[in-house]
């Protein structure tokens, strides 16, 4: 009985360094998941307002908070295994099972709504830079088309010949240019002038499949920290019942 009870007490340590183990290790991914987030919206915010829905912007907020929580689960997970406490590691292992399943379903969401954001851009984009760039109240819009026109080489959304339906264009404080010099290669005051292949980028696709790219792959690598993380705490939530199940009912 003696020897059965020595095991039994063996396991539990092996099981309670395991978890400490663990938290630290999921401490850590819900710190890379809160930067992941952050990084999206710090970064990456210019083109955040020429979209029409607020999808992007909600999937990098939701892994804000996942990694928040992800962080202060994983020390209530060491305050739990080392106080062995079993009502601390049956409320451990609720909020994990529900961050698992919520970062499933933010990773698969991330992965089947880039479609969807395929066609709001491509309803979107166009009216956007044609009647807000250059207006009153719509800097953030304008900044963010002049950056996306020259960090991705391109002019117009679909074409540069979109140019043609822009209200500032048509207007007088354009100056006869025909395109924004952003979307010259090589930026002038008064380059927007001249409508050469030469002078303006002439991109097949124009912005939209640029734009449409970088959405995908920042899409795919918020599927992928969520799905990424999900999988790990299965291991969080097999050491967690383990431990739970070696721990004498004294422990409650």
């Amino acid at each position: 009985m003696g020897d059965y009870e020595k095991q039994e007490t063996c396991g539990a340590v092996c099981l309670k360094y395991l978890l400490f183990v663990f938290n630290c290790c999921f401490w850590l991914a819900g710190l890379g998941v809160m930067a992941v987030g952050i990084w999206i919206l710090a970064l990456k915010s210019d083109y955040i307002s020429l979209l029409a829905s607020n999808f992007y912007t909600a999937t990098a907020y939701l892994l804000v908070v996942a990694g928040v929580v992800v962080m202060v689960t994983g020390i209530l997970g060491c305050c739990a295994t080392f106080k062995e406490r079993r009502n601390l590691l049956r409320l451990y292992f609720i909020l994990l099972l529900i961050i698992f399943l919520l970062e499933i379903l933010a990773g698969i969401l991330a992965y089947v709504s880039h479609q969807q954001m395929n066609e709001e851009l491509k309803t979107g984009l166009k009216a956007t830079m044609t009647e807000k760039y250059r207006q009153p109240g719509a800097e953030g819009v304008t900044s963010a088309v002049d950056k996306l026109q020259q960090e991705f080489k391109c002019c117009g959304s679909n074409s540069s010949d979109d140019w043609k339906d822009s209200l500032w264009i048509k207007s007088g404080d354009a100056n006869n240019r025909k395109f924004p010099d952003s979307c010259c290669k090589t930026i002038v005051d008064g380059c927007g002038q001249r409508d050469h292949a030469s002078n303006i980028y002439k991109v097949e696709g124009g912005c939209i499949t640029k734009l449409e790219i970088f959405i995908r792959e920042h899409l795919k690598i918020i599927g992928a920290v969520g799905i990424g993380v999900a999988c790990v705490q299965l291991f969080g939530m097999i050491f967690t019942c383990c431990l739970y199940k070696t721990l004498k009912l004294e422990h409650y």
